[in-house]
């Protein structure tokens, strides 16, 4: 997800989001550590999404 997309989303969105994303994140970690993933850079892209969404959080609240 492009910081652009990311930025275009209500605050609403933005915690639905996050919170979907971590947990998708969670299970791809765990499934890669039973058996490997064809891709495992879907792990970094993951993570990279997740850190975007809480920067843009963050970014938020500060500007209140």
């Amino acid at each position: 997800m492009k910081q652009n997309i990311v930025k275009d989303l209500t605050n609403d969105e933005l915690r639905d989001k996050l919170a979907e994303e971590r947990s998708a994140y969670t299970k791809i970690k765990i499934t890669h550590q039973v058996s490997p993933l064809e891709n495992p850079m879907k792990i970094r892209a993951m993570r990279r999404t997740v850190a975007r969404l809480k920067t843009e959080m963050v970014n938020r609240q500060l500007s209140k």
